[in-house]
């Protein structure tokens, strides 16, 4: 059995008296110091505060007031989100020893919601890349496929998760940053709906495509996360106010009356057998029970010029915010990160602005796309976790990067399968709570 079960789980035996705050971070922390030599998951740990946030918890449910659900439980942030009093690597050398003295805003509503932060999350540098072997804090190992990656960019959140070194974990996606690691590591990941979760505080890689979002064990999980992350954000110009109702709660879904888009473009990329094998496998299951499945066209959608098109795109933002440091902090960057971040400041003007008009038309037709379909559903990643060492694949990110073009929620869940494998739901804005809901009943079926 897992040393540290689902938040939701871990949240009813915290509310029942069955284990207390200080039991379960101890637990955490335990593990983490007995595994992060080996696994390089945690930048870094803070088990002095953990700790008395943890006696703090349980003060307040001795006396009868906690904070809600997530009030205990353990959790831990990838390290480009802002905590104050901790160092802000986003995993890069030359930012060893910034540390901000402000919360991000998710970090502030985590607190308000009284989660014990148990430290910050390994990633690939600059989060630019979904590997994890970082030079600098440690290649992070995947616990569920020992000697590969866990995935990137957030790579320690999901390792974290499978790991059972915290319940939940906050990642970046950009794109595909949360959703690969979950594939990879066997989790469940969330990339919400662009605005929803506000981005103060995050070390950018692209100010136009990236959303914090949460990994964990279930999507009640992830629902738990974002209920408390969710509001607007004054420190984020992108920050937006949910909807009058919204509620991520997974809703039950019965299939029969769920309606799957299947994008034509899964045809045209290549992919692993096992990915393909279980992607199929998942869709038969699904109108066995009801489902109807639709072939969906998105026009314009060229996975590979599309993910071209998002990585210039990052590449020119994040050299434009880090331009200064760039050029005065020397030797404290990667020659393969500096040399990203220079290939974007030097684009001419023209190759840009027309890769931003690419994915604003490519982001128009996949919204259009989901007229009359409660979700567009393809395989997360082409591949599985592959070993450290060999060549990334350039294709990570052609199935992941629709949704932070289109600014939609979509969630990765696990499928059966020797080692890692996952499927993908994309949906409407705002629609968290019904796209957990049937990838809730498609993970059921196949499990």
């Amino acid at each position: 059995m897992s040393d540290l079960p689902s938040a939701t789980t871990l949240a009813g035996d915290l509310a029942a008296g069955r284990t207390s705050s200080a039991a379960l971070t101890r637990a955490a922390l335990n593990r983490i110091a007995a595994t992060n030599d080996d696994w390089h998951i945690f930048i870094t740990v803070a088990p002095e505060t953990a700790l008395t946030e943890a006696a703090a918890s349980d003060a307040r449910r001795a006396a009868g007031r906690p904070l809600g659900p997530l009030d205990g439980v353990p959790i831990a942030v990838k390290d480009n989100i802002d905590v104050a009093g901790m160092p802000t690597t986003a995993g890069i050398a030359a930012y060893r020893d910034r540390v901000p003295a402000e919360d991000a805003g998710v970090i502030a509503r985590l607190r308000a919601a009284g989660a014990v932060l148990l430290g910050k999350l390994n990633l690939h540098e600059g989060a630019l890349g979904a590997t994890t072997d970082n030079p600098t804090y440690g290649r992070c190992e995947n616990p569920r496929v020992p000697g590969c990656t866990p995935g990137g960019s957030s790579g320690g959140s999901g390792a974290a998760v499978a790991g059972d070194l915290a319940a939940i974990t906050l990642g970046t996606d950009t794109m595909g940053s949360v959703r690969i690691p979950a594939a990879y590591c066997g989790t469940w990941g969330l990339k919400p709906t662009r605005g929803l979760i506000g981005n103060s505080g995050l070390t950018y890689l692209s100010w136009t495509l990236d959303t914090i979002g949460p990994l964990a064990h279930s999507p009640a999980d992830l629902a738990l996360a974002i209920a408390a992350m969710a509001g607007a954000d004054a420190r984020d110009p992108r920050s937006v106010a949910a909807p009058a109702g919204w509620d991520p709660t997974p809703v039950p879904a019965d299939l029969a009356g769920v309606v799957l888009g299947r994008p034509s473009v899964v045809d045209a990329v290549p992919c692993e057998e096992e990915v393909r094998a279980a992607y199929d496998a998942l869709l038969a299951r699904a109108e066995r029970a009801g489902a109807t499945i639709r072939d969906v066209t998105i026009p314009g959608w060229d996975t590979g010029k599309a993910r071209r098109a998002g990585l210039l795109i990052s590449e020119a933002e994040a050299g434009s915010l880090l331009a200064h440091d760039l050029d005065t902090l020397g030797a404290g960057f990667s020659d393969g990160f500096r040399s990203f971040l220079n290939y974007g400041r030097k684009a001419p003007g023209e190759r840009i602005a027309a890769a931003y008009w690419a994915l604003e038309q490519l982001g128009h037709a996949a919204r259009q796309s989901l007229d009359g379909v409660d979700a567009l559903i393809l395989p997360t990643a082409p591949q599985r976790a592959f070993p450290h060492g060999s060549p990334a694949p350039a294709d990570q990110a052609d199935f992941t990067a629709l949704a932070n073009i289109a600014g939609l929620p979509a969630v990765a869940f696990p499928l059966p399968g020797d080692k890692p494998n996952s499927a993908q739901l994309v949906g409407p804005a705002f629609a968290e709570g019904r796209l957990l809901g049937i990838a809730s009943a498609l993970s059921e079926m196949t499990s």
